[in-house]
Order: structure tokens, then C-alpha cells, then sequence
């Protein structure tokens, strides 16, 4: 993309990938979000603010590794006792919706399953719930197949939600990408 993704324009009055995405998941109950930061991170820490005090950055410095490390320095933060699971998505994926993510967080309550995200037509999205009972075999997973392996092997308890709208299937990953989702990037 030529920057950093989290600080790519999406709304009005500057609004960023960063801000949109920890406004959602804060507007969609999760009480403490946590944004992984790794390549990018001092453009990102020295741009953004977090929009209050439940959204922290963390810094992964094993981001060439490969995604997982950047859960597995998520999970390191908040594991502790009283977490029940992490929410898990992606800056990539910023049109995630607020009502999506508070369906997500109450079938957790309700089924207690180890995985629940979201599902359309054979299509998996974000955000992803990980139970804490998968923390340690997420700990364990190769971090070349990332999360893939742990969701596999819990591919029978695992609760899909039918979103809203497209917002949990769009990663934007590319400028078409980007001039397909929000428009024209400046």
C-alpha cells in the first residue's frame, strides 16, 4: 500500500483504518483492545492516539515471523485471570461492523464455544473469537501455518455467526482493493 495500513484514510475528519477499527470494537463491547503493532510501529505510535483507555498498542518485534507472533504478543497482554477469550481481527479488515462484533461476543457467552467467527456461504471472516482454553495451543501453533492449524482442529466445535453485511469478509490488502471498499486513495 506504500504506508502503514492502520493509518490509511477511511472517513471523514481523518478518520483512520486504526481509528475506525478500535472504534467498532469498542462500540461492539470488547472492554479492552489491544492493537498489535510491528513494522510499522513508530509511524504508527508517533500518529495515532488512542481514542480512549481501553485501546493500548503493543509492539511485536517477531512480526516477520508471521502473523502469529503478532496474536501470540496480543495474547502475552491480555492473558490473565478474568479473561475468558480474545477477539481477534485484522487491520486489514476495517469495515467490520459494531453490531457484528456484539453478536459475536454474546454467542461466546451463550455457547462458550473455543471458536466463534463469523461465516456466509462456506465464507470465514473477522473478528475471530478464541476461547482461553485454545491460549496455549495458539502458543504451540507453527508460526508458518499461523492460527489455521488450532482452527482446524476445532473445526467441529466452532460457532459461526451470519453477519450483518460484508464487512467481516472485506480485507483490503491492495490500492484496487482500497479504491474498490472506500474510494480513491489520496
Amino acid at each position: 500500500m506504500g504506508r502503514p495500513k492502520a493509518l490509511l484514510p477511511i472517513g471523514p475528519n481523518g478518520e483512520t483504518f486504526f481509528d475506525r477499527i478500535t472504534r467498532t470494537l469498542i462500540e461492539g463491547g470488547v472492554e479492552d483492545v489491544v492493537v498489535v503493532v510491528g513494522a510499522d510501529a513508530n509511524a504508527i505510535r508517533a500518529v495515532v492516539t488512542a481514542p480512549s483507555h481501553h485501546v493500548r498498542l503493543v509492539t511485536n518485534p517477531d512480526f516477520e515471523r508471521g502473523q502469529l507472533t503478532s496474536l501470540l504478543a496480543g495474547l502475552r497482554t491480555v492473558d490473565r485471570p478474568g479473561v475468558s477469550a480474545a477477539l481477534v481481527t485484522l487491520i486489514d479488515s476495517p469495515l467490520i461492523s459494531a453490531a457484528d462484533v456484539r453478536r459475536l461476543i454474546e454467542a461466546r457467552r451463550e455457547h462458550r464455544a473455543p471458536i466463534v467467527r463469523p461465516a456466509k456461504d462456506g465464507r470465514h471472516g473477522h473478528p475471530v473469537i478464541f476461547g482461553r482454553e485454545l491460549f496455549d495451543e495458539l502458543r504451540r501453533a507453527d508460526p508458518a501455518q499461523g492460527a489455521k492449524s488450532v482452527v482446524h482442529g476445532h473445526a467441529a466445535e466452532i460457532i459461526e455467526i451470519e453477519p450483518d453485511g460484508e464487512g467481516a469478509f472485506i480485507d483490503i490488502d491492495t490500492p484496487e482493493d482500497y479504491e474498490r471498499w472506500i474510494g480513491p486513495l489520496s
